[in-house]
């Protein structure tokens, strides 16, 4: 999205751009503590986080990142938009930037790159960092569907045109309403409206079409069962798009996971009630953090 823009953008006072590693990221940054990364779904942007940045902010240092090529942060090699090249683009970021993330909140996909980050860092304390997996997209399309979806998307983000055709045939209200919709969420109109502007942009729908294409769950799944670290699941039961079964089924694969779900709330959950949230992840940071005190 062009950088002009962000003037009315949510929390564009907490707004920046930073030069490299490879991409030319928008990040906001609030408040003192311990390092909370906050990292949105494919086809979203930091916004998503909004009414949730200055309540955490109180308690901890939050970073959130608007993902390869997605809002604000400019593509900088369409090759690294996959699973593994987004985390380890994003570690060097925060290596870059002096940061040291303790915990690591992910929506939907960004749960994906939350935990492939989470198994290759240790935080100050030499532990792994506290994970937090909101409707985290951890399952692999079945079937026939497994198949095709990868190789359409290729197709997609290939041909030259598609996402310029994509972004002005989806960004009519109406259909933007249903597209929220057909997530199990409700939006109140500026919430709508900020998903309008996103996919109306072609550089966004393009990015968010290579990052499907380049997507590959697999070799996280299979570090998943060995990973010691704790994590936490939020599921929202309404989720039309990542079923609330999937948490569930990964936490019990896992050593240290658990899952809590949250009743008549759908994939964008923390955009439907976002203090709730907020206060939700607080509290279980520091419920984590007072198990870890010596008795």
């Amino acid at each position: 999205m062009d950088w002009v823009q962000i003037k009315s953008w949510p929390n564009a006072e907490l707004s920046r751009r930073i030069q490299g590693p490879v991409h030319r990221w928008h990040v906001q940054e609030a408040g003192q503590g311990k390092t909370m990364l906050l990292l949105h779904g494919a086809g979203g942007s930091a916004h998503n986080f909004r009414d949730m940045i200055k309540p955490l902010a109180m308690q901890f240092h939050v970073v959130a990142v608007d993902l390869p090529g997605q809002g604000f942060t400019q593509l900088g090699a369409r090759h690294r938009c996959g699973l593994q090249a987004m985390a380890q683009d994003v570690l060097a970021l925060c290596a870059q930037e002096g940061w040291t993330p303790e915990i690591i909140v992910g929506h939907s996909a960004g749960g994906a790159i939350a935990l492939d980050i989470a198994t290759q860092v240790m935080s100050p304390r030499g532990q792994s960092p506290f994970v937090i997996g909101i409707n985290a997209a951890l399952g692999e399309f079945p079937g026939l569907a497994g198949l095709l979806f990868p190789l359409m998307a290729k197709a997609l983000a290939a041909v030259p045109f598609t996402a310029r055709l994509f972004s002005g045939a989806s960004a009519n209200p109406e259909r933007i309403k249903a597209l929220i919709a057909s997530t199990g969420s409700e939006l109140d109109p500026q919430g709508l409206d900020l998903y309008r502007r996103l996919v109306a942009d072609r550089d966004h729908v393009d990015a968010t079409l290579l990052m499907m294409a380049q997507w590959k769950l697999q070799p996280l799944l299979e570090k998943l069962g060995a990973y010691t670290g704790p994590v936490r699941f939020i599921v929202g039961e309404k989720d039309a798009t990542v079923p609330p079964t999937v948490s569930l089924g990964i936490a019990q694969k896992m050593q240290d996971a658990t899952v809590t779900n949250l009743p008549d709330l759908g994939h964008l959950v923390h955009e439907e009630q976002p203090q709730q949230m907020a206060a939700l992840i607080i509290q279980m940071v520091k419920e984590y953090e007072a198990a870890q005190r010596p008795s």
